[in-house]
């Protein structure tokens, strides 16, 4: 069995389990800080809510993303600017496909595609300060899980400019 849980991903000065977005969730650990007061947190549990980037995106002041790994599998990406608004894509199309085709339900009935999730992401950078390019985001938005989407997770992390690998 692989890992179930939710990543939380903003920039702040503050810890971001203290803010309002975060108030509600339990157990939020810190699993990493990285330059220009970017935070990576970590809520491991496949159940329960970590709430709305919308609204952390809105108190901080700067992009948010939360990934949600689904049995190590794949990843439900939801982001959210500011500015540029919100998005969502996954990362393991093939797998997510797997856990959706039990609906009836398609990747594409849920999530961007991936050239127009990287083009969102090249928006979601841009207003985080960092240039990136839009090709490189969509190798990792194509790649399969190879072992764990975890680790496709922090690939897109490292190429939006938020954590180094």
């Amino acid at each position: 069995m692989g890992y179930w849980g939710y990543f939380v991903v903003g920039r702040g000065e503050r810890p971001l389990a203290e803010l309002d977005a975060l108030s509600g969730v339990e157990g939020l650990a810190l699993r990493e800080r990285a330059p220009g007061d970017w935070q990576v947190w970590e809520y491991p549990s496949g159940e329960g809510d970590v709430g709305n980037m919308n609204d952390l995106a809105r108190e901080t002041g700067a992009p948010a993303l939360f990934g949600y790994v689904m049995d190590s599998d794949c990843v439900v990406v939801e982001a959210a600017a500011p500015q540029s608004g919100a998005w969502t894509t996954c990362l393991g199309r093939t797998a997510m496909a797997a856990y959706l085709g039990e609906d009836g339900l398609t990747v594409e009935d849920y999530f961007l595609d991936p050239s127009d999730a990287a083009e969102r992401a090249v928006a979601w950078a841009a207003e985080a300060g960092h240039e990136v390019n839009a090709e490189s985001l969509v190798d990792v938005l194509t790649a399969e899980a190879d072992p764990l989407a975890e680790n496709l997770f922090f690939r897109l992390l490292d190429r939006l400019g938020v954590v180094s690998l």
